[in-house]
């Protein structure tokens, strides 16, 4: 198919028009909105109601949560992330802060997050990292402390630590105030209610009796 030169510029609008919602978050509306973290809500909404902007205090903007690291899970790494709750001033700027802690052999499995891109920046060991795109590429790179890699919106990706005598410390900024988090494993293995033996043999081309045993690795 031709497209007119004529209709470049029609064509150019209307991509700056939708390219204009594409944000991950909405964009706020005043400099900021401490979240109100007291206050009971029975109603839901993006984002959480803010407090007065006359009772904001700098420590509102301010957090040590990233400071420790937390308990390493089954696949021997820990996510700690800012929310609302220990960084009240981040409320509605659409972004999130983590701290990755990967144990010596430890791997942050394959996942997605459905709402954000992150940016992740290599602290203390050494990291391979990776995410595959819709084209079904791979795209991996060896970081060394002060390397940076970014892993695209959606996409799938992963953190593993090939250093035999160092845990991994990183800091990721993702690009939402939620941008969820799914390990694919976890979403196809032990989902609630389960997804049918049926569907997880034909789509894995494995065996009921695989199905049963990854479920039980997984924790399901």
């Amino acid at each position: 198919m031709v497209i007119n030169h004529v209709l470049w510029p029609q064509l150019f609008t209307v991509l700056i028009y939708f390219s204009s919602f594409s944000n991950s978050d909405p964009e706020p509306i005043h400099d900021y909105c401490v979240a109100d973290t007291k206050t009971p809500r029975d109603f839901f909404l993006n984002g959480v109601p803010c407090i007065n902007p006359n009772q904001t205090m700098a420590s509102h903007f301010a957090t040590s949560a990233l400071s420790k690291p937390g308990d390493m899970n089954q696949f021997k790494f820990n996510v700690t992330l800012t929310n609302t709750n220990n960084l009240p001033g981040v409320n509605t700027l659409g972004l999130t802060m983590a701290r990755i802690d990967i144990a010596v052999n430890g791997l942050v499995p394959p996942h997605s997050h459905p709402r954000a891109s992150e940016v992740t920046i290599l602290l203390e060991g050494s990291l391979l990292v990776g995410f595959v795109d819709t084209s079904n590429r791979l795209h991996t790179q060896r970081l060394r402390p002060g390397d940076s890699f970014v892993f695209p919106k959606g996409l799938i990706h992963f953190l593993y630590n090939t250093h035999v005598k160092i845990p991994a410390l990183a800091v990721s900024g993702l690009s939402s105030q939620n941008p969820g988090a799914q390990i694919s494993s976890i979403a196809a293995f032990t989902s609630n209610p389960l997804i049918p033996d049926e569907v997880l043999m034909k789509g894995f081309k494995i065996n009921g009796q695989d199905v049963v045993r990854i479920r039980s690795n997984l924790g399901g």
